[in-house]
């Protein structure tokens, strides 16, 4: 590790934690639960990396990675799930629960209709668990993305401004995100491992912008949600609805002695 390396990871870990401090002092916690749980994960990630990769062989930090790395994006998508669970907080009090499943559906679905698109940018002749965990990374970055842009694209007709914590949240994983699509198409077409390396050092100090923005954003006072159009609540109580009878309808025709054969 250079001094640039070790530079960045310990500002990385440092405004990691005094951001997970603030949405704890701050209680913006409870409405982003997972995010914060996400955010601490990455402390004690970073912070044992840099212990294992320091005093521990190479093949022993290779492996903590490939064990790590699907448990943060679990936490990914908690946090993508939770983002748009959020922007809906002006009607959750009328929505059901079961709207969370189909946010979760949703964002699977995506995901799934990504996945042929994220295999271009990987590196050829990977080992397949790192295929594998690549090809998920690109996934969930352009995931990241989508997300960003949905909510930035329809800011006004989600009552969304940049003062409101939803949109902040998602304009730092869209910005860190885009640099790290870039960085991964730079390397599949130059794979030098030189390169490689300066594209990891740019990757982290976009991170570490989206940290600073992060602190920057909840370090000031919330901006009050606004409620949405009385149009935009009529859409979402009716595509809740649907969503109701329609459940409904597929269980009872699933009742024993209703089947149609």
């Amino acid at each position: 590790m250079d001094w640039l390396d070790l530079t960045l990871w310990f500002l990385v870990m440092g405004i990691e934690a005094t951001l997970v401090v603030l949405l704890l002092r701050s209680r913006a916690y409870r409405l982003f639960p997972v995010f914060t749980l996400f955010l601490a994960s990455t402390v004690v990630s970073d912070l044992l990396g840099f212990f294992v990769r320091k005093y521990a062989p190479a093949d022993f930090y290779f492996q903590l990675y490939l064990y790590e790395t699907p448990v943060d994006f679990l936490l990914q998508f908690g946090v993508l799930v939770e983002l748009a669970w959020s922007v809906l907080r002006p009607v959750q009090s009328v929505l059901p629960r079961r709207v969370l499943v189909v946010i979760a559906a949703v964002i699977l679905l995506a995901g799934a209709v990504v996945w042929p698109i994220a295999g271009i940018t990987l590196l050829p002749n990977l080992p397949w668990q790192w295929h594998l965990l690549m090809r998920l990374q690109q996934t969930f970055a352009i995931l990241r993305i989508l997300v960003f842009l949905i909510l930035a694209g329809g800011s006004q007709l989600l009552s969304l401004g940049w003062r409101d914590r939803e949109l902040q949240v998602a304009t730092g994983l869209g910005f860190y995100s885009l640099v790290s699509m870039a960085v991964t198409l730079f390397h599949a077409q130059v794979p030098n491992a030189i390169h490689y390396h300066r594209g990891d050092q740019i990757i982290s100090a976009s991170y570490l912008c989206s940290l600073a923005y992060w602190l920057y954003s909840f370090a000031q006072k919330e901006a009050l949600r606004q409620e949405f159009s009385p149009e935009m609540q009529s859409f979402l109580l009716r595509v809740a609805g649907v969503a109701h009878a329609n459940r409904i309808a597929l269980e009872n025709h699933s009742l024993p002695g209703d089947r149609r054969h």
